[in-house]
């Protein structure tokens, strides 16, 4: 990781000299001429320690410190001062600096109290993660399932989590493939280290690559500042990329590159970075269609299917339903501060009769609307949407025997746009999909008008 360091001082030739021996230790450095200067770059770019001069015009050196330390708790900041103005430095750091040096500056002390900060900056960092993904470790409770098809899931699960191995996860939109992902690294040897998650699908390939590698400052229009990519991020722990048969094949290139070499560099950048990271994906596409169809590289495939785990659909189940059902009740009752008992007979039939489109995440959404709208401490039918209740008469999607899944999506989808008068956002919903999901199928199945 490289580590950028914030040099705050109105002597320009102190503040230059400094800038060019910290750069000497392999650190990028910004520089600004006082601390009106340094906050307009903190806010701008990440920065992981300040060095600051006391006194300045505008804002001075104390002033600063406590902005940083306001907002940016996590970055350490090491004060400049003269030999009449110890006292101030000494007050500083009750204020909260890290350290402070006199001036004329020793440059060895320098280097070693700099070290020190950044080490410092690191755990800070690496705790706000860790605490961060310990509390998500909560969410395994919606990977549960009693079927013998999740139970070779969790098999495999078992098996593969120990390995540094790639491991493509597919199945249906809203099955559950992040949660399988999460299973994975938190029973890994890297579940004290990162799990970095990126979204494929919802990024254009810009955008995409940047996040994926980072870029530098002024590399693209509104690179206004220097990214550290997910790759980067996932340094010694896992990186998650979700839907990646959406990525655009000039980044299918470069991914292919860092799983054979690890290493990259950030875009409009020089600086080769070395990586140890383990790559989960997902999918809910056919990638060998995809790749007859040249859509997919098809070495990529093999670098990034060398275990697969599919996911199966929740109506391929269903005996997996009441257990995610009384989960999901447990859980949202408790959110919002509901006594909920249980779910009656017919709403559990109900339940149970429903194909699920949506998978688990529609079932789960079923559930918080239905604990939400319930009036007593029993689900009840009518406590469900209109479409698990069981579809009025008249309101039936008929397919002829032979159809193709294909067929059968395209005619739900326009029968229920249809039924919701073209609002897209509650055919999402009731379809259990999401909105960029929905207007890309509508765009697939030339249903947009």
């Amino acid at each position: 990781m490289t580590f950028t360091v914030l040099v705050v001082d109105d002597e320009k030739n102190i503040r230059e000299g400094l800038a060019e021996a910290l750069k000497l230790d392999g650190l990028s450095v910004e520089v600004a001429a006082d601390g009106a200067e340094a906050l307009a770059v903190l806010g701008r770019d990440e920065v992981d320690l300040v060095i600051s001069d006391l006194k300045m015009p505008r804002l001075s050196g104390e002033e600063l410190l406590r902005k940083v330390a306001a907002e940016w708790p996590t970055v350490p900041v090491i004060i400049l001062t003269g030999h009449g103005t110890i006292e101030s430095a000494v007050q500083a750091m009750h204020d909260g600096a890290y350290d402070f040096l006199t001036k004329p500056v020793d440059l060895d002390r320098l280097s070693l109290l700099v070290k020190r900060a950044l080490a410092t900056r690191e755990l800070s960092l690496q705790y706000r993660t860790l605490q961060s993904e310990l509390e998500k470790r909560s969410q395994f409770a919606s990977v549960i399932g009693r079927s013998r098809a999740m139970r070779q899931v969790f098999d495999l699960v078992r098996q593969v989590a120990p390995a540094r191995t790639s491991v493509l996860i597919t199945g249906e939109s809203g099955v559950g493939k992040e949660m399988i992902a999460e299973a994975i690294h938190y029973d890994s040897p890297r579940h004290d280290k990162p799990l970095i998650k990126v979204h494929c699908a919802a990024l254009t390939e810009t955008l995409l690559e940047s996040e994926l590698f980072g870029h530098e400052r002024g590399s693209f229009t509104g690179a206004v500042a220097r990214k550290r990519g997910r790759f980067e991020l996932a340094n010694g722990g896992t990186l998650f990329l979700d839907e990646i048969g959406d990525i655009n094949p000039n980044v299918q290139v470069k991914l292919l590159r860092v799983l054979e070499e690890k290493r990259f560099e950030r875009v409009g950048g020089e600086e080769t970075i070395e990586v140890d990271v383990r790559l989960i994906a997902a999918t809910n596409q056919d990638l060998a269609a995809a790749i007859e169809r040249g859509a997919f590289r098809e070495d990529l495939y093999y670098r990034l299917n060398v275990v697969n785990i599919h996911v199966p659909a929740l109506r391929e189940r269903r005996e997996d339903i009441e257990l995610l059902a009384a989960s999901f009740l447990k859980e949202f009752a408790e959110e919002n501060n509901k006594r909920i008992e249980g779910i009656d007979t017919k709403a559990r039939a109900a339940l149970l009769a429903y194909d699920w489109p949506g998978n688990v995440r529609q079932l789960r959404n079923t559930l918080e609307s239905a604990v939400v709208l319930a009036r007593g401490t029993v689900i009840n039918l009518e406590d469900l949407p209109a479409t698990i209740r069981g579809a009025p008469e008249g309101e039936v999607v008929a397919l002829p025997v032979g159809s193709t899944m294909i067929d059968a999506e395209k005619a739900l989808i326009r029968a229920t746009l249809a039924r919701e008068g073209g609002n897209k956002s509650r055919t999402a919903e009731i379809l259990g999909i999401g909105r960029k999901t929905l207007h890309r199928k509508l765009r697939e199945y030339g249903l947009e008008s």
